[in-house]
């Protein structure tokens, strides 16, 4: 009975060992081109189309729409900032919650402490996205011919 009970990890069958084993794979591949992310050069951009569910064609450097990329760091800047308004009133919230819960300050202090740290972090990340939407918005003049002086400097 003990020899007719084998408990292993993968549970081959007699039969199915004698079965040669099938290629998943049909057909093989050369390199990236084939995929669609041909890139048309070492370290450029080049067109190219990824067929499958919902197509797309990846476009050329040059035609970067540069309002839909302005909105986008707008949105994120936004973002940003209303994490870092959450993130302070969590902390101001835990601050009152430690004066009210002596037993508990000890923990209060350090929620406050982390919710500080996330304030500042999403401040810093809204002040990046807002640096991001003036480099782009400068990117677009420059594309379209206008002329930027620097007074100073």
């Amino acid at each position: 009975m003990a020899e007719e009970k084998h408990h292993h990890l993968f549970h081959h069958k007699k039969d199915e060992e004698d079965k040669p084993i099938e290629s998943v794979y049909t057909e093989t591949t050369t390199g990236y081109a084939e995929t669609g992310f041909s890139s048309g050069g070492p370290g450029g951009y080049g067109e190219s189309t990824i067929e499958g569910y919902g197509a797309t064609t990846i476009s050329t450097e040059s035609e970067v729409d540069y309002r839909k990329e302005e909105k986008h760091h707008k949105h994120l800047e936004q973002l940003g900032e209303m994490g870092a308004v959450a993130a302070g009133a969590y902390a101001l919230h835990e601050k009152h919650k430690e004066k009210k819960d002596p037993e508990h300050a000890h923990k209060h202090k350090i929620e406050e402490e982390v919710a500080a740290a996330a304030a500042v972090g999403a401040g810093g990340f809204a002040f990046h996205e807002h640096h991001e939407k003036k480099e782009t918005k400068e990117e677009e003049e420059e594309a379209h011919g206008k002329k930027h002086h620097h007074l100073f400097g």
